[in-house]
């Protein structure tokens, strides 16, 4: 059985300050799949608020205190509510719950369905006490402690004190892991072997100390107290531990073999494999649920690799994590995500999404690190290639719209495969996830050997395209911006920028005669333009225009020159300027 939905009623940010009846929206539904989740978001998106939702209802196998605080209802509430629907029991797993079920149909066939309800009001003076029920009405009958204890959860929060947890004490949580394990539970009329051990132990301690050579300093003397402080019938004995099971457990500790020291990421690493035994336990017929909050703390990269295609190997374990991770998100399959933006969540399964399976699969290669930061942001901007990449945010900063503090982020997908990437956003219900995208490319309309612009069959096409594209992305939050000729390069020649356009380029190619010009001539212009039409064509089939390192010269000045004002009417630099106020437009900061 695993947790396959949850629903939220003003619970923490969800929600929307009124009535919750049957016919009330919940400000939350999201979608889990049966193995791996993982939510990821900015800061402050929701994920751990879905966390401790599932926590707040199932609890957990750990001792932990888990109550209901103030801060958990929506501002200006007096009631949250929590729904979470259970599927794919197994009849062992059913049977402890058979009054509470209802029946769902999948492919023709009834299966058995759990539906858990947590509702719960406060007043002015303290929260009201409430059950937890299940049924398929809309109040549910209580589930009772021992039905309960099938539906527990295992949970690793975010700042987890691993060597704590690892350490022997009272209640450890190695001890508490350990019990459940069917090698060491305790038989009725039978001791169990560590107990048999540890008696024996127990026994040649306290000879020890009764030897005649160490009585007079130790026994003797504890003897001679003890009598004169209680009864001359009372002897003290020596152990080192009650021979019972549970003492014994709470004796171990667990650490690396040959490590006498390791560091926080090893220790962590080590704690999750404590709790993995604890989920694989055999014999038990309760939900198998690992919450783990920010995986990747206290791991560098590779760890948090090595972590993560482990738990997607395990079977027969729910996962639900958070990060904060681009490197995570770039390797967890994508229908594995699940984005959390803007007050809601946004399952990556194929069923929500407008991605087909070519998109998957393309995504899955080519989704890496950096490009992974589109997940974070609360803006988007497509391009095609560094130079773009380079100069967008030296524009955009001169027009006022600081990118980074504007949380935007410039996905450069190093080709025209923009379209893989932008269909993330687009939901299959034409949802809108509220993330403003903004896609840049080039028209590639290329002019003759006159510098005339005459469109070819090939070029028509291309436009056509672009214009089918902008067509079905309107009513969407993605924009598709083309350049008004050509290319990048050509379109910085064509504008107000041209003059630092063309010292960038001589900047550039100042070791050879192709791009050096003299000011004062009035041949300058046609002979530039002419020299810039064969090097983007390529015609000389030599050296190219060096493109990347003539945005980065191009930037810097834009950077340094206090005077410069960007004119958001020219229309060469247009499709740049619209582009980033467009993906700038989620809170218009600048």
């Amino acid at each position: 059985m695993y947790i396959s939905s949850l629903k939220l009623w003003n619970f923490r940010k969800y929600g929307v300050c009124k009535e919750i009846t049957e016919e009330t929206k919940p400000n939350l539904d999201v979608v889990f799949n049966r193995g791996l989740n993982v939510l990821i978001g900015e800061n402050d998106s929701g994920k751990s608020a879905i966390l401790d939702a599932i926590k707040l209802v199932l609890k957990t196998h750990a001792y932990e205190w888990i109550k209901v605080e103030k801060d958990d209802f929506h501002t200006g509430t007096d009631k949250f509510r929590i729904e979470m629907e259970f599927r794919g029991l197994e009849v062992n797993e059913a049977r402890h719950f058979t009054e509470w079920l209802g029946w769902y149909l999948d492919e023709g066939s009834h299966k058995p369905l759990l539906r858990v309800i947590y509702q719960v009001e406060r007043n002015a003076q303290r929260i009201l006490p409430a059950e937890v029920c299940a049924g398929m009405d809309f109040i549910g009958m209580p589930l009772n402690a021992t039905t309960r204890e099938f539906l527990k959860s295992t949970y690793l929060k975010a700042l987890r004190d691993a060597n704590n947890e690892l350490t022997a004490k009272r209640n450890s949580r190695v001890s508490q892991i350990f019990q459940s394990h069917d090698l060491l539970k305790e038989k009725e009329g039978q001791p169990h072997y560590f107990e048999r051990v540890l008696k024996l132990t127990n026994q040649a301690v306290d000879s020890w100390f009764d030897k005649s050579e160490n009585k007079p300093m130790i026994k003797d003397v504890i003897n001679e107290f003890v009598k004169a402080f209680i009864d001359d019938d009372i002897d003290a004995i020596f152990k080192l531990s009650e021979p019972e099971i549970l003492s014994i457990l709470e004796k171990i500790a667990i650490g690396i073999y040959g490590n006498t020291n390791p560091g926080l990421g090893t220790l962590n690493r080590l704690y999750m494999a404590v709790e993995l035994l604890h989920l694989r336990k055999e014999n038990w017929d309760g939900v198998r649920v690992c919450l783990i909050e920010e995986l990747e703390a206290h791991l560098h990269p590779q760890a948090q690799l090595k972590v993560i295609e482990k738990l997607q190997s395990e079977r027969n374990v729910q996962f639900i994590l958070t990060t904060h991770s681009p490197n995570l998100a770039s390797q967890v399959p994508l229908d594995s995500l699940i984005i959390c933006k803007n007050n809601n969540a946004f399952p990556m399964g194929a069923e929500y999404t407008k991605l087909d399976e070519d998109n998957y699969d393309f995504l899955q290669r080519f989704l890496d690190v950096t490009k992974s930061n589109l997940f974070f942001s609360k803006g988007v901007i497509i391009v095609e290639g560094w130079s773009e990449q380079i100069l967008i945010p030296a524009l955009a900063k001169k027009m006022g719209y600081d990118l980074t503090k504007n949380e935007v982020s410039i996905v450069n997908v190093g080709s025209t495969a923009y379209l893989h990437f932008a269909k993330i956003f687009l939901r299959d219900n034409n949802e809108k996830m509220r993330v403003p995208v903004a896609i840049v490319t080039d028209l590639d309309n290329r002019p003759d050997n006159e510098g005339a612009f005459i469109e070819t069959d090939k070029q028509k096409v291309r436009r056509e395209n672009i214009e089918k594209l902008q067509k079905e992305f309107e009513d969407t939050d993605i924009t598709l911006q083309t350049a008004k000729e050509w290319t990048l390069e050509w379109c910085l020649y064509k504008s107000k920028l041209s003059e630092l356009f063309k010292q960038s380029v001589q900047s550039v190619h100042s070791q050879t005669e192709e791009f050096k010009y003299n000011k004062g001539t009035t041949t300058f212009k046609s002979e530039f333009e002419e020299k810039l039409i064969k090097k983007l064509r390529k015609d000389d089939g030599t050296s190219n225009l060096d493109k990347v390192r003539i945005a980065s010269v191009f930037a810097k000045k834009i950077e340094n020159d206090s005077s410069l004002v960007i004119e958001e009417n020219d229309e060469y630099l247009g499709y740049l300027i619209k582009a980033i106020k467009h993906a700038c437009s989620h809170g218009d900061k600048k």
